[in-house]
């Protein structure tokens, strides 16, 4: 029954009290592969107009930024109902994320959500730092680090011990390109870089002439904009015919090379030897026929040469015959093709 006034009137409602909101929770995560400090602006804007500030690691690296940059962070691993208490009345708190990720505090809300007997607090993820291409090569030099320190073999290899190897992951990586296996491409990219990595770090160790990873990459860097004058200069090239011939003109002028075969690696298998030779007399505008012979390596190094003439790789128009052969193999063996 409603009340009423003496006069008769209905008596006036109290109007009810708006509840409190229940705030916000955000979970705050950085990369370490950027360097402390270095967050995004809607990082320190979140930061600065928290009511509290939490962390569980105190050794996290972002924490002497942060306070000071006079952030008050507490050391504190709150349960997910203690961390939705401590929100309550419509207050921020910010959780700085150690490289966990929380797992055990989102997982805890989640539950808590889940089950509808609580009011939850908005909750945010924010990426404070974001990795950049290529800060997982960070990782991997970090690990070659600890490897090349810690394990028995890897710490007794030399670059003659392991040239071995990286013949062999350049002939894998190979096929995986021509057999065109995805997963198989990625993996022995890898391989292939983890020979680069470790021989690197194999030279940090040289007594007389030590270089590093950094020292590795700079050079390819400053190689690659000094041949590419037509990307970082002001040279013009719309063709990959004129993009061969800048790179051929800036790498006889830093090598110094008197003859056009100056460089190329004679150790390298034979065909893919014979075809070098051809390619470069022939970009060279050298007209400079194979030699005479009788004996199957003149003839060879003929068939070489013409392949090259026409485009064609014959290191790579081998061993796809050479793999249709092995197929007519297995055939007669009365096996099935690979």
């Amino acid at each position: 029954m409603n009340a009423h006034r003496p006069d008769g009137a209905p008596a006036p409602t109290a109007p009810e009290t708006p509840s409190p909101s229940p705030g916000r929770v955000v979970l705050l995560t950085t990369s370490h592969r950027v360097a402390p400090g270095l967050l995004s602006w809607p990082a320190w804007q979140a930061l600065h107009g928290a009511d509290r500030v939490l962390c569980a690691d105190e050794a996290h690296p972002q924490l002497p930024y942060l306070r000071e940059a006079g952030i008050a962070v507490e050391r504190a691993t709150p349960t997910a109902e203690e961390l939705v208490d401590a929100c309550a009345g419509d207050r921020t708190v910010v959780v700085v994320a150690t490289a966990e990720g929380e797992p055990g505090l989102t997982d805890g809300l989640a539950r808590l959500a889940g089950s509808g007997r609580v009011r939850m607090p908005s909750l945010e993820l924010l990426p404070a730092s974001y990795d950049l291409p290529g800060a997982r090569l960070l990782d991997l030099v970090q690990v070659m680090d600890r490897i090349r320190a810690e394990c028995p073999w890897s710490s007794r290899q030399t670059h003659d011990g392991l040239a071995k190897y990286g013949i062999e992951e350049a002939y894998e990586l190979v096929e995986a390109i021509e057999e065109g296996d995805r997963d198989e491409l990625r993996e022995e990219l890898g391989d292939v870089l983890l020979q680069v990595v470790f021989h690197a770090r194999i030279a940090e160790d040289d007594p007389d002439t030590p270089f590093s990873i950094d020292d590795v990459a700079a050079g390819i860097v400053t190689k690659l904009i000094h041949r590419h004058p037509h990307v970082f200069g002001d040279a013009t090239a719309t063709t990959p015919e004129e993009v061969k011939a800048h790179w051929l003109r800036t790498k006889a002028v830093e090598k110094r090379r008197e003859s056009v075969t100056d460089g190329i690696p004679l150790g390298q298998p034979a065909l893919a030897l014979a075809t070098k030779l051809s390619s470069r007399a022939r970009t060279a505008g050298l007209t400079v026929p194979p030699p005479p012979g009788d004996d199957i390596g003149y003839e060879l190094l003929t068939l070489a040469a013409q392949a090259e003439s026409k485009g064609l790789d014959p290191e790579t128009a081998l061993r796809a015959a050479a793999r249709t052969y092995r197929d007519a193999i297995r055939a007669a063996e009365g096996l099935g093709t690979r």
